[in-house]
């Protein structure tokens, strides 16, 4: 059974492929639930992220502040490097579970691995295929502004402290060109999953 690692860089349409491909018939595995579901209160991971971010980062039932968090993280490199040595291991882990409960599953035809940090996160290893999600910059950027109602300087912000997108392609083995219309990116999904399932 194929294990795809899905990425691509912020507001790229990745969420979008990821819903086509379920549609197919992929089993998807998503990180970022995974990581909700870590960091939710009192968890390990959770005690970890208050100790060193503080209580102004939680609210008054103790879930996360996530936007706050972000804000935090998007700013600081080295703030960003804390959580992730926080969290990457243990969304690694889960997933590996997860895998290793499905690969005994016949009636799976493919396994995707939806992780925005997969390479960062270091789960290429566990995948068979990356593929990337690409737009062009100026795309990227102006749908990350509709998308989070933000200004220019913060979507240059949240841009910068992301792998750029050339060095995400360096892992890729396939890439999904996602800067037309979303037909046309379901038409390069259908030929992905008939090569695919003909064992090309």
């Amino acid at each position: 059974m194929l294990v795809i690692g899905l990425t691509g860089g912020i507001a790229s349409g990745k969420s979008t492929v990821s819903r086509y491909l379920r549609e197919l018939g992929a089993k998807i595995i998503d990180a970022d639930v995974i990581a909700r579901e870590l960091v939710l209160p009192q968890s390990s991971a959770w005690q970890e992220i208050v100790r060193h971010f503080g209580s102004e980062i939680i609210d008054e039932e103790g879930a996360l502040l996530r936007k706050k968090l972000g804000e935090i993280i998007f700013r600081s490199s080295t703030e960003r490097a804390v959580l992730n040595a926080i969290l990457h291991p243990r969304i690694k882990q889960k997933i590996m579970e997860i895998l290793s409960s499905l690969r005994n599953q016949k009636d799976i035809p493919l396994i995707v691995v939806d992780a925005p940090l997969l390479i960062e996160a270091g789960m290429v290893e566990i995948v068979d295929e990356v593929w990337v999600v690409a737009i062009p910059a100026e795309l990227q950027r102006k749908r990350l502004i509709e998308r989070d109602k933000i200004s220019r300087a913060e979507a240059e912000e949240r841009l910068a402290a992301q792998m750029p997108l050339q060095e995400k392609i360096k892992y890729a083995h396939r890439i999904i060109d996602n800067s037309g219309t979303i037909m046309e990116t379901k038409k390069e999904l259908d030929l992905f999953w008939q090569e695919i399932n003909s064992g090309v």
